[in-house]
């Protein structure tokens, strides 16, 4: 079943960020975009790459008003020392929520629960805490942080021109369409 304009689901965790621990729930999501990076396992190939390709753009993401929360089913700890041995990993200046009963990612509905682990889910919610973006990724198939961020754009324009719709490959700056009778069959 899709997550789209569902809710964020319920959550209270202990995270990584800027060198401490810290709790987040479901409230401190809300009252600006929140983009949530499921991710397999610390200490693993694809995900520091995917992190690390998401801190490249976590200042143009603030700057849009949005929080970038990185999940997976390891624990705080494990975070903590994640960033502060791997190079890559040491670059997020972002949340990193431990999850190791796996609650956060089962509610997003991307946790493999035979192995204990989240597929690469990338969520993004509105500040009321609705999922407006959903993308899936098989294990091996890593996600473009900048592609993310066209998402982002495009969602807040939606989200603040009512009857307007983005085109495929949108980018900010570039005409959107209205939806009508007289744009049937015309595109």
């Amino acid at each position: 079943m899709s997550m789209i304009n569902k809710p964020v689901p319920e959550f209270t965790a202990q995270a990584f960020h800027n060198g401490e621990f810290k709790t987040v729930t479901t409230d401190d999501v809300k009252g600006k975009w929140s983009i949530f990076v499921f991710y397999p396992a610390d200490f693993t190939f694809v995900c520091p790459t995917e992190l690390e390709d998401m801190a490249k753009y976590y200042e143009e993401l603030q700057g849009l008003g949005v929080e970038v929360y990185s999940v997976s089913t390891d624990t705080h700890f494990t975070h903590k020392a994640w960033h502060d041995t791997s190079d890559a990993i040491g670059k997020i200046n972002y949340p990193m929520i431990g999850d190791p009963t796996g609650a956060i990612s089962r509610g997003f509905d991307v946790l493999i629960e035979e192995e204990g682990l989240a597929l690469r889910g990338t969520f993004l919610a509105d500040p009321e805490g609705i999922i407006k973006v959903c993308e899936i990724h098989d294990l091996g198939i890593g996600r473009s942080a900048k592609d993310m961020v066209r998402k982002v754009k495009a969602a807040q324009y939606v989200a603040e021109h009512d009857g307007e719709v983005c085109p495929a490959a949108w980018e900010q700056g570039q005409e959107t369409l209205t939806p009508s009778l007289d744009l049937v069959g015309k595109i």
